[in-house]
């Protein structure tokens, strides 16, 4: 079974968070990224979202609003065979991915997610700590992160 590793860009650090962007990348180099442009407003988003997060936004280029997004994740997802998720903010991804999939759900080819940092953390360098608390806050930039830092210390059996 492969790992998609996904990352998330959201308004702000609340229940109230709505999903701006969202990153899923796998060691294979498959990757899906999206730039929701409806669902959320500019007036939604922390000072920190505002001043980091939002300029590194490419609409033009990544842009869709949340119908074509869920149908373009779904298609991908399907497209996957056999996967599971796993992020270091699982938390504040996952309950975002699942919401994109509503109202069709989770594809049955997605067997469930795992915790990177809780399985993973101990087995992480110094540098590969620093590598992570320097994310640049963009979703694919950090899912692709995640997958290069953690598809290194992967155990051998997995």
């Amino acid at each position: 079974m492969r790992t998609l590793y996904i990352d998330t860009e959201f308004t702000q650090l609340s229940l109230d968070r709505r999903l701006i962007s969202l990153g899923l990348v796998d060691a294979t180099g498959r990757e899906f990224y999206v730039e929701l442009i409806d669902g959320w407003e500019e007036s939604d988003c922390s000072d920190f979202v505002l001043e980091v997060v939002l300029p590194q936004l490419q609409p033009d280029r990544y842009g869709m609003t949340r119908a074509t997004a869920n149908r373009a994740l779904h298609s991908f997802l399907r497209s996957q065979g056999e996967v599971e998720i796993a992020g270091d903010a699982l938390a504040w991804d996952w309950p975002l991915l699942l919401e994109l999939l509503e109202p069709g759900g989770l594809p049955d080819n997605v067997c469930g997610c795992r915790a990177l940092l809780d399985d993973q953390a101990a087995s992480l360098s110094p540098d590969q700590i620093a590598l992570l608390e320097a994310a640049p806050h963009h979703a694919l930039l950090d899912a692709r992160l995640l997958c290069r830092i953690f598809e290194s210390v992967k155990p051998l059996h997995a």
